[in-house]
């Protein structure tokens, strides 16, 4: 029995040892799996982000086109109301699914700002669709949409933790050299 004694401080310590690592494993799993949990939402986000503008997007190159063809915008490929209709409605119709991706897996900003973004879109198409002509409305239009995008894409990269990026405003046609 002495025997037996001696040797269970050795027992107990490796019992406290086998116990320690089995926590510290535990542990050191639920970290990894709740970090690669979180890097695959950050994926599913990022790609219902850009679906999001890429269905927006669509959009805003066929009012742009549309608008060429009533004279209000330099789009190099304008297209006439008739034409750009049913494209206008496959686009709207795209923006649904990707708005409710967009709703549930979209930070509070990062919607705020999409909603934001969506609403001057559907201005440009009403303008186009009414096949309205004014010279400073048009430019007024263009301008908030673009500050629209920039604040949708400056919510996106604040939600997905990305540095700033580019605003994306530069010259769409070059001035003419003289």
């Amino acid at each position: 029995m002495s025997a037996f004694i001696q040797q269970l401080p050795a027992l107990v310590g490796v019992v406290i040892g086998a116990l320690g690592s089995y926590l510290a494993l535990a542990r050191s799993d639920r970290e990894r799996f709740r970090r690669e949990r979180a890097a695959r939402w950050e994926e599913r986000r990022l790609a219902v982000y850009a679906d999001y503008a890429r269905t927006l997007k669509k959009s805003v190159v066929l009012t742009y086109r549309v608008a060429a063809h009533l004279g209000e915008d330099p789009h190099p490929h304008p297209m006439s109301p008739t034409e750009a209709e049913p494209l206008m409605a496959e686009a709207t119709d795209g923006r649904d699914p990707t708005g409710e991706a967009l709703l549930m897996l979209g930070s509070h900003e990062v919607v705020e700002r999409a909603r934001v973004w969506v609403t001057v879109v559907m201005e440009m198409e009403r303008f186009v669709r009414a096949a309205t002509r004014d010279a400073a409305a048009w430019p007024a239009l263009l301008e908030r949409q673009r500050a629209a995008r920039e604040g949708y894409y400056a919510a996106v990269r604040e939600d997905l933790g990305l540095p700033p990026g580019h605003p994306a405003r530069w010259p769409t046609f070059p001035a003419a050299e003289g």
